[in-house]
């Protein structure tokens, strides 16, 4: 089968990409990279000049004055003169609602010529798009990553201005279009399975693909001092809950100073970021989420505590019956009372960073999550 990947969000396709041709089938990834995290394309529709030293000078300036990243036009044109490479394909998956990220009009008028030269089309619920921001907007979860936005934390507001354009009358153009002619859409996460529940286009949950082959598990025995990493990417550390976590550490460090080290990171390079990441044996990933990320999940890989999305609709669906993450519920004094526990009981956080592993191993092995997308596209 011939398969084209629209967009990417980290790492997603990349993996699934690496199942599917492990399974023998062609494959084709076009995207951006993800923006700074330049994961590999095989087509790239990446704004090189607006984010060369020479372009992003006039893009600041052209932003301060209007509001708009003039690099949205470049992802847009750039995909035009890809579109003559994306035809014949068996079968297309979207990332998302906007996998371009050009302008609304622009993304519409090019998704309807992609529609035009290949067959199969699928979408993937990974991430804020009309569907998961109407959801959070009707408050019908027990909290989203809107609750900052609701308790009208003023310096969240910021992080939020970019999720509006999902609600906006142009990109409810591109929804209806895509529901009205893509053959099915996928959740790629427990935590997008509610918003989708009632549509007749929803496949199910397919969960996110991890090439455990290429994370080495290291055995996590705490010798001196218990490492807690905390890495903060400032444009949505509200919507992780970053807030909450730094408000338990600040109770952790004056209640086990001789017992743990913190290492807390603020949008530093990858290269440095997994440098400090490998120390640790509890990470602090996010708060409000009811199912793993991509980061969570290669943590865990690695053998690592993770205090994230593993709420009870999560315990059921795999079925477990010992912990192999921690659930980080945005309340600080659960999050200390959960620290406090693994900083006063050692041997488990080696014990879960092993369940974690195997987790992962079971659940996310590339190749059996490819295995299942090809039965989804199939049926």
């Amino acid at each position: 089968m011939r398969i084209l990947l629209v967009g990417e969000f980290s790492r997603l396709h990349n993996s699934l990409k690496e199942g599917l041709l492990k399974l023998g089938h062609e494959v084709v990834i076009v995207s951006n990279g993800d923006g700074f995290k330049n994961y590999p394309s095989d087509y790239s529709n990446r704004a090189f000049w607006c984010e060369s030293k020479l372009g992003n000078l006039p893009r600041q300036l052209i932003y301060r004055i209007t509001k708009f990243d003039i690099s949205k036009i470049e992802r847009g044109l750039r995909f035009y003169f890809l579109l003559k490479k994306l035809k014949g394909f068996d079968c297309v998956q979207l990332i998302n609602e906007a996998p371009i990220q050009t302008t609304s009009k622009f993304e519409l008028h090019l998704l309807k010529k992609l529609f035009k030269q290949n067959h199969k089309f699928f979408l993937l619920c990974s991430g804020v798009d009309y569907v998961t921001l109407n959801h959070m907007l009707d408050k019908k979860e027990r909290y989203s990553i809107m609750n900052p936005y609701f308790e009208g934390i003023k310096e969240s507001l910021i992080q939020y201005e970019s999720m509006w354009e999902y609600n906006s009358k142009s990109h409810k153009k591109i929804h209806d279009f895509l529901y009205k002619k893509i053959n099915g859409v996928i959740a790629s996460d427990l935590d997008y399975v509610n918003p989708l529940i009632e549509n007749p286009k929803f496949l199910g949950m397919i969960p996110n693909p991890i090439n455990v082959s290429s994370i080495e598990f290291v055995e996590n025995p705490v010798k001196d001092k218990i490492v807690i990493f905390l890495g903060i990417n400032n444009g949505n550390s509200y919507k992780k809950g970053i807030h909450l976590f730094e408000k338990a550490l600040e109770i952790i460090k004056q209640k086990y100073a001789d017992k743990v080290e913190i290492i807390v990171t603020r949008n530093i390079p990858y290269q440095d970021y997994i440098k400090q990441f490998n120390k640790a044996h509890i990470v602090l990933d996010q708060i409000y989420a009811y199912d793993q990320g991509y980061n969570a999940l290669e943590a865990m890989a690695k053998g690592k505590v993770v205090f994230t999305g593993a709420e009870k609709e999560f315990e059921d669906y795999y079925n477990l019956s010992e912990k192999v993450a921690v659930n980080a519920l945005p309340n600080v004094e659960n999050l200390v009372t959960e620290l406090s526990s693994l900083i006063e009981n050692p041997d488990e956080i080696q014990a879960i960073g092993i369940r974690a592993r195997a987790f992962v191993e079971k659940e996310h092995n590339y190749i059996k999550v490819a295995e299942k997308y090809l039965k989804a596209w199939e049926n």
